[in-house]
């Protein structure tokens, strides 16, 4: 047996809403959002999943704490961030489910360990022990195009994955509203990885290696994009008894291409509006981790770094058959800490206490826009450098009233630096552009939360309160309505509105989340329930926004399952996924309705190891909106999706 390179989840951890998805949570999932969402607090930017959403689209939220694109929760595998160094989204079709045996949701902002990124949470990948022989297998094919392909292999402490998807296609704009400019969406993605552990004398190795590659069709005549990567790691570790050291490095490549079209009336025909034919990005990283135990206490004193520096190339301005324009922007953002972390671990009763200090910097801006005709440039723009200092804590205790119920409460406070997306990088989606701010602050939580939970039996229950105030938020706040032409963004045709991101003011939250797990005779039963209060006081900055709900946050999401089987070969599944009504825009002038999704799963066992499945997502083929456009035409996430495959899971 090789030993851990990963160190152990502390009792302290319960102190702060921890979260564990495995075994049954994974099964007839493609791709870890596909898991999440059967976490009420836990979003991507908008109501599609990874299957049709634009890359820039797939951050983690957390909480509903005003979703983003670029997300506000910090995504681990394996110690290291899978979010983009240039944007902070998530390419969750680079990590296939077969590749894991769990995931690890902590709710709440993320002092100690993780630092920066961490606002509204942390999600950790935990990838599968290799055991030798194939371990995972899922070939599945089905209508709009679907198929996949996944599998993960073990030997010797080896662990290889490979995972290939096509699908599913469908038109979002759909009814009387599409247009001939409608198109489908549509996904083509692969991916490879290995990792491979070592016993080297008294310390254990660890080195990690994979790739993705990504197509998408974005739903409009001209809009695509196209994402790729690379990523490797490595590291040492001396763990013994839940105590010992761990050094990790890591680097991050990746590229994206996105290429975009205006509208016209009635969606007849598209104009190209940009083409963003490359966006070089690196993120490169060092965290490390020293933990000791005596007695009733645990110290772990650890340190982390980060450094992303990318550039967007685009060519737009469209005029007489061809883009006039180009432009290159980007830039560097670093970030390192130190944080210190003790917990006392009595009968009955854990204490948490963590502090860290974080440096950060923005550094060497550029923005230049060149006429493509003659080389002439006619913008050139250098923001100046910015860097600070900033404090975070996380604090909590966890008593048990009886062997059977508990209560926590915890306070805490993180912060999240803008990506160089947000900095630097502008961006069009029909006829709306929103610019970039490169005078960004970070943004801040401060937070409390109390809860109890306990068992009973063959049930788990949990329940939570929390009040979260985000400082500085970064919002795309609306600034211009078109038809007109605006300093810097150029032309926005009627029916488009300019937006730019800034730190607009304040969001306070207050909600509570519940769920209760448990089995009833033959049936495994799951509920949660996440309710959240959200307003805006935009302060100074964005006044017209005091009052408002942010964008894509719904104030109640609920899920609920049950599974069960008959004789012992057939198993049925149903999940149910409510969502409430929510703003697809800052102003709240664009409303996305409620929607409740029903989807079935039934499986054939073959073997203990191998079962047949039929799947249906979105049985009643719900209308679910996703986006509203300028001209009010409604986006549509995916429709009713029937495949059938077989599986494989040792």
């Amino acid at each position: 047996m090789i030993r851990p390179v990963r160190l152990p989840s502390r009792a302290a951890d319960s102190v702060f809403a921890p979260l564990r998805l495995e075994g049954s949570d994974l099964d007839g999932r493609a791709r870890p959002d596909a898991v999440l969402r059967s976490v009420p607090t836990a979003n991507l930017f908008r109501r599609n999943g990874s299957e049709a959403a634009n890359p820039t689209t797939q951050g983690l939220s957390l909480r509903g704490i005003a979703p983003s694109g670029a997300g506000r929760s910090l995504v681990l595998l394996e110690g290291a961030p899978l979010n983009d160094p240039f944007g902070g989204w998530v390419i969750w079709s680079a990590v296939p489910v077969e590749r894991l045996d769990g995931i690890e949701v902590v709710r709440g902002a993320g002092a100690g360990a993780w630092g920066a990124g961490a606002l509204t949470g942390v999600v950790t990948l935990e990838e599968a022990e290799p055991r030798a022989g194939l371990l995972r297998l899922d070939i599945a094919t089905g209508d709009h195009g679907q198929f996949r392909a996944a599998a993960a292999s073990g030997e010797a402490g080896l662990l290889t994955s490979v995972s290939a998807t096509r699908g599913p296609a469908f038109t979002p704009v759909r009814g009387g509203s599409r247009g001939a400019a409608d198109r489908p969406v549509d996904l083509e993605a692969y991916s490879l990885s290995a990792r491979l552990r070592r016993d080297l004398g008294a310390v254990t190795l660890a080195t990690g290696l994979s790739g993705w590659r990504e197509s998408r069709d974005s739903g409009l005549a001209g809009a695509a994009s196209q994402s790729s990567g690379v990523a490797a790691d490595a590291a040492l570790a001396d763990i013994r008894a839940g105590n010992g050291w761990r050094v990790q490095g890591w680097v991050r490549a990746s590229d994206l291409k996105n290429s975009a079209s205006s509208v016209s009336a009635g969606r007849v025909t598209t104009t190209p509006a940009s083409d963003q034919y490359a966006t070089p990005a690196l993120g490169v990283g060092l965290n490390a981790a020293w933990r000791i135990a005596s007695g009733d206490w645990s110290w772990e004193i650890g340190t982390d770094a980060r450094l992303a520096e990318g550039q967007a190339y685009e060519r737009f301005r469209y005029q007489g058959g061809g883009f006039t324009r180009g432009r290159e922007s980007g830039g560097r953002t670093s970030v390192a800490g130190v944080y210190l972390e003790a917990s006392h671990d009595a009968p009955g009763q854990v204490l948490a206490l963590g502090a860290r200090l974080d440096a950060w910097s923005q550094t060497d801006a550029i923005r230049r826009e060149r006429d493509l005709a003659t080389g002439a440039l006619v913008l050139n723009s250098a923001a100046p450098d910015a860097s600070g200092v900033t404090g975070s804590f996380r604090a909590g205790i966890r008593q048990d009233l009886t062997p059977g119920v508990w209560v926590r409460s915890a306070a805490y406070s993180g912060f999240r630096p803008p990506t160089l997306n947000e900095l630097h990088r502008p961006f069009r989606v029909g006829n709306d552009v929103t610019e970039a701010n490169p005078s960004l602050r970070p943004e801040t939580l401060a937070g409390l939360e109390a809860g109890a939970g306990g068992a009973a039996g063959a049930w788990t229950w949990s329940a939570s309160l929390f009040a979260n105030r985000l400082s500085d938020p970064i919002t795309n706040v609306t600034v211009a309505v078109g038809p007109g032409i605006f300093p810097v963004a150029g032309f926005i045709p009627a029916g488009g509105v300019l937006r730019q991101r800034r730190n607009a003011g304040r969001i306070d939250a207050y909600g509570l989340e519940a769920e209760a797990r448990g089995k009833a005779g033959p049936v495994d039963l799951r509920a949660a329930l996440a309710w959240t209060d959200t307003q805006v006081d935009g302060g100074t900055s964005a006044p017209q926004l005091t009052g408002l709900r942010p964008a894509q946050t719904a104030r109640l999401t609920a899920t609920a399952s049950a599974a069960w089987t008959v004789g012992t070969r057939t198993g049925f599944e149903l999940s149910v996924r409510h969502e409430g009504e929510r703003f697809d825009d800052d102003l709240n002038t664009r409303r996305l309705k409620a929607a409740v999704t029903v989807d079935g799963r039934v499986t054939w066992a073959l073997s203990d190891e191998t079962r047949l499945y039929l799947a249906v997502d979105n049985l009643a083929n719900a209308p679910v909106q996703a986006a509203v456009s300028g001209d009010g035409a409604v986006g549509l996430a995916a429709p009713r999706l029937v495949r059938i495959g077989v599986s494989l899971r040792r």
